[in-house]
């Protein structure tokens, strides 16, 4: 059966779980009725079960009180349902839904610590810290599918469920399949989570569980060899178009990540317990003392693998055909917290929190020739006031005082000022990081690559500001970091153009340089018409370095209407661009962008998409059309060397949600 039969099928699947959740749900509330009369008559209360019963906590959030969110039943920005064009979070990319991403903007890494370093597959990542938690009166389930008879093909199902009031289990999968444009470009995965929430009676006692895991496949193609794709009249259909890696089947050539984690959390409140908003779902618990432990284990498994002759160039110089080569990361972690909070009478409006703790990691490093043990321990402090409800301060610090990566640290300091609702808040910023190299510019043992180095710690100091104004619906920020001993990749020299240097990597640290980043927002409303904003301006004395725009944008303008008081829809255009700037390349093997010695900067074209969104009931559903530009110009673009983005595509994608 051809994957466009198979989408078919899935999706009279859908909607016959569409059509029999809303035949139940009409039998429902027929019985609900009766039930509510019989209540009635008999004086007893009666509960509609609503999306507001429905609300979700994340680790975060429970880390300093129990309080909750309801669940979005909103179809809000409910069309970007791909993590490499989130329009607030752009990336480079290799061109295809799934394949290895960097992020456009420049965004500082504030982790600290053991890190192996790759980074190119994290956007499709569920981690222990991502799952959320929920607490819901009646059984919560979601159904979520984007493609069907298109390229990109992705599903995702959620199921929480209460089984006592005070203890909540759950689980989500997620599935994707796509086939890309060009050759070799498929990608797969098959990752997911189970988890679970136990409050106790007293309110006291509170225990997060998860359980995590992502096996995530990307075919690599080593890009095309056409280096003048958009401007040959030649080129017919895109999957007929020369790539540099051929192989099928099983010497089909990928990159793999296998990521498993199991994490466990256990608090416990001591002293005086303040409430608000008591017996409402909105409810909120704040402890005056409280200790808690978290426990996890996490193991990552990185390998590349391909079994053909490198007749095209996609690799450094070699006769390697059979080459597979791996990374495994296990990590082990114990963290130990103790927190105290003064306040008086007014809750909340006066407040100080002291939050102390202490983490020890196990590090078992092994890749193709070297097997190695590590650890670090951490101890933890944040001072936290509130005066009134206008002033937030918050002062903190992470450092690491024994194990490989002793030195590290993070210290952050953050104001938040409230001068009205008309006026505005203003944040204030400053933190000062010490980091390690990562793993993968100490140590490299691939086939294509090695090297052993001790490169220095990289140490940020950053400045920020911002304003918000949400009667205004403006938003800014400005932040200044300077750099010293930043860490990248490049190609090493090679002025005699000697083939058997070319597409050989290093890693190579800088002196000092410092960016500046300034982002503004700002939404418009014109009746029933909105006009979202968003500029970000970055200059940097290094920008061939750092491989960022000076300039992005991004432009949203959308009719919002309510037809026949049944259906709730937006419909509008999209635009984005940013100037060009020094692209990378890709180094397959190692899984890492690169500054390569051509130093090109492709021209750069606005990009515009249109769309539709619409909720009807519990179901949202978008329809998008997408690079629509390319119909009239350009043919088409680049953001990484010789990988050609996705060209125009047409894009369904429908969500259910039941919660009764």
């Amino acid at each position: 059966m051809n994957s466009s039969l198979r989408s078919f099928f899935i999706f009279l699947i859908f909607l016959a779980i569409g059509f029999k959740g809303f035949a139940q749900e009409e039998e429902g509330f027929s019985s609900a009725l009766d039930s509510a009369r019989a209540l009635e008559d008999n004086k007893k209360d009666s509960v509609v079960f609503s999306a507001k019963y429905v609300r979700y906590a994340t680790l975060e959030m429970l880390k300093y009180a129990t309080h909750t969110k309801q669940i979005d039943t909103t179809h809000h920005n409910f069309q970007y349902f791909n993590k490499q064009n989130l329009p607030w979070n752009p990336s480079m990319n290799l061109g295809s839904y799934g394949l290895a991403t960097r992020d456009l903007l420049f965004t500082p890494d504030k982790r600290i610590g053991f890190q192996p370093g790759f980074h190119a597959l994290e956007r499709y990542l569920i981690t222990s810290d991502s799952v959320n938690y929920y607490r819901a009166r009646a059984r919560y389930s979601e159904l979520y599918a984007v493609g069907f008879f298109f390229d990109d093909q992705v599903f995702r199902a959620k199921l929480a469920q209460n089984i006592t009031p005070h203890w909540n289990i759950g689980a989500e999968y997620h599935a994707a399949n796509t086939e890309g444009y060009y050759l070799n470009q498929n990608y797969a995965d098959r990752k997911g989570a189970v988890f679970s929430w136990y409050e106790s009676p007293s309110k006291r006692y509170n225990m997060l569980a998860n359980f995590t895991f992502n096996k995530l496949d990307a075919t690599e193609n080593g890009s095309v060899t056409n280096d003048s794709l958009f401007r040959d009249e030649k080129v017919g259909a895109l999957y007929s178009v020369p790539v540099r890696l051929t192989g099928q089947q099983k010497n089909r050539p990928y990159n793999k990540w296998n990521d498993y984690g199991l994490f466990l959390r256990q608090s416990y409140f001591l002293g005086r317990l303040d409430t608000l908003h008591k017996g409402l779902p909105e409810m909120e618990i704040h402890p005056t003392n409280s200790v808690a432990h978290n426990s996890s284990f996490r193991q990552r498994k990185y390998t590349f693998f391909k079994n053909e002759a490198d007749r095209s160039e996609a690799f450094p110089f070699g006769n390697a055909e059979l080459v597979k080569d791996t990374t495994t990361v296990t990590t082990i972690s114990n963290e130990f917290t103790y927190s105290f909070y003064l306040r008086n009478k007014s809750l909340l409006k006066n407040e100080a929190k002291l939050n102390l703790g202490f983490q020890n990691d196990l590090i078992w490093y092994k890749d193709s020739l070297t097997n190695d043990f590590f650890q670090n321990s951490t101890v933890k402090g944040e001072l936290t006031y509130k005066f009134s409800d206008r002033i937030d301060v918050k002062v903190s610090g992470d450092q690491i005082v024994v194990g490989r990566n002793f030195g590290d640290f993070l210290y952050e300091a953050n104001a938040d000022i409230s001068i009205g609702d008309k006026i505005g808040t203003v944040s204030l910023g400053a933190y000062s990081q010490n980091k390690s190299p990562e793993m993968v510019f100490d140590r490299m043992n691939y086939t294509y690559h090695q090297w052993s180095n001790s490169f220095d710690k990289t140490k940020t100091q950053n400045l920020s500001f911002s304003y918000t104004n949400k009667v205004l619906g403006f938003s800014g920020k400005a932040e200044y970091f300077l750099i010293n001993k930043y860490l990248y990749f490049r190609e090493v020299d090679n002025p005699n153009n000697d083939v058997r240097l070319d597409r050989i990597i290093e890693p190579t640290q800088t002196g000092a340089l410092n960016l500046l980043k300034i982002t503004a927002s700002q939404k418009f409303k014109f009746g029933d018409f909105t006009f979202d904003n968003k500029v970000v301006y970055q200059k940097s004395d290094a920008m061939a370095v750092l491989m960022t725009p000076e300039l992005y944008t991004w432009h949203s303008l959308y009719y919002s209407g309510f037809w026949y008081n049944v259906l709730d829809f937006r419909i509008g255009t999209d635009v984005r661009f940013n100037t060009p700037f020094r692209a990378p390349s890709y180094a397959i093997n190692a899984g890492q962008f690169y500054h390569d010695n051509a130093g090109i900067e492709f021209s750069t074209y606005p990009i515009v998409d249109f769309w539709i969104t619409a909720n009807i009931q519990r179901v949202n559903l978008f329809v998008s059309s997408n690079f629509t530009n390319q119909y009239l110009a350009p043919k088409g673009y680049y953001t990484v060397r010789r990988y050609p983005m996705n060209p125009a595509n047409f894009r369904f994608g429908v969500s259910w949600k039941f919660y009764d």
